[in-house]
C-alpha cells in the first residue's frame, strides 16, 4: 500500500499518485489512491514523544481493504482500481533503499509498516521514506511474537514506544498501525485506538519471507484485485529476492 491513510487511520494503505500505464508486455497494476494529510495532533505530554493523537473508536477487527479503511475513516471514494501496497519490518540499511528506487523509478507510493527498534539506528533511510512520500505505519518496537497474548501494559509499551522513535526520527506521527504477523485481540485493538490509529491488516499476501519463487510471488501479487491490500515485507534475509521478483508487477 502506498502512501498510508491520514493520520487518524493507522491501517493499511498505501498512498499515492496513479502510476503510468504498464507498457504491453508488462502486466498492468492498477492505480493506487494518495490520500490527502490530516491536521497535526497536538504536542504530546511526553517530552520527545509523538503528539497525542485524538482516541479512535475501537474497531471489532482491523481492516483488511481500501473499502473497510473508507467506512473506518469517512472521505472519498477511491479510484474503482485503487490496490493499495504495504512493505514491513524495516527499515533496512541495504534493501529498504533498493525498494525505494524500485517504487520510485515506477512512480509507485507505498506504506511501510516500521519497526521502532530498526528505525533506530537507520534513521536516515526511514527519513528517506517520507521524504520520497511514502507513508509510515507504526510497527510495534520489536515486532513481538503472539502481540495479542501480551498483557495490556506490554502492548501498549510496544505501540507507544515506536510510535515516538518514528515521530522523533520522521516528524510523522503514523496514523496506521499493522500488528506483527497479523496477531490480533480486543487488547491490541484497543490499545490501537487508544493511540490514534486505524488497525490495518491485509488482504493479499504473497508470503514472499517464506521464498516460494519469483513465479509464485508474482502470481500472487497480480492476483489482488480493485479495493485489495497487498503485503511485501522486506526482512533483511529474502529481502534481495523479493527486490528483483516485485519488479515485473511494477508498472511503468
Amino acid at each position: 500500500m502506498l502512501r498510508m491513510i491520514p493520520a487518524g487511520v493507522g491501517a493499511m494503505l498505501l498512498s499515492g499518485s496513479r502510476a503510468p500505464a504498464a507498457e504491453e508486455h508488462q502486466p498492468r497494476a492498477v492505480a493506487t489512491p494518495r490520500i490527502p494529510p490530516t491536521p497535526s495532533p497536538k504536542p504530546s505530554h511526553r517530552r520527545h514523544g509523538a503528539p497525542d493523537q485524538q482516541h479512535r473508536p475501537r474497531l471489532s477487527r482491523p481492516v483488511f481493504t481500501l473499502r473497510e479503511y473508507r467506512r473506518a475513516v469517512p472521505g472519498p471514494a477511491f479510484p474503482g482500481d485503487a490496490v493499495a501496497l504495504t512493505i514491513d519490518d524495516g527499515p533496512h540499511p541495504l534493501w529498504t533503499p533498493k525498494i525505494l528506487r524500485l517504487l520510485a523509478r515506477h512512480h509507485v507510493p507505498a506504506t511501510f509498516c516500521m519497526i521502532g527498534n530498526q528505525v533506530l539506528g537507520h534513521e536516515a533511510i526511514a527519513r528517506d521514506v517520507v521524504r520520497d512520500g511514502h507513508q509510515v505505519a507504526n510497527h510495534t518496537w520489536s515486532h513481538p511474537t503472539h502481540l495479542a497474548r501480551k498483557p495490556g501494559t506490554k502492548v501498549s509499551k510496544e505501540i507507544e514506544r515506536a510510535q515516538d522513535k518514528i515521530y522523533s526520527t520522521t516528524g510523522h506521527a503514523p496514523a496506521l498501525f499493522r500488528s506483527p504477523g497479523g496477531d490480533w485481540s480486543s487488547t491490541v485493538l484497543g490499545a490501537a485506538a487508544t493511540a490514534g490509529m486505524v488497525p490495518l491488516d491485509w488482504s493479499d499476501d504473497p508470503r514472499d519471507w517464506s521464498r516460494p519463487g519469483t513465479e509464485a510471488i508474482r502470481r500472487r501479487l497480480l492476483a489482488a484485485g480493485p479495493d485489495r491490500s497487498c503485503c511485501a515485507t522486506t526482512a533483511a534475509g529474502t529481502a534481495p529476492r523479493r527486490t528483483r521478483r516485485s519488479r515485473p508487477w511494477c508498472p511503468r
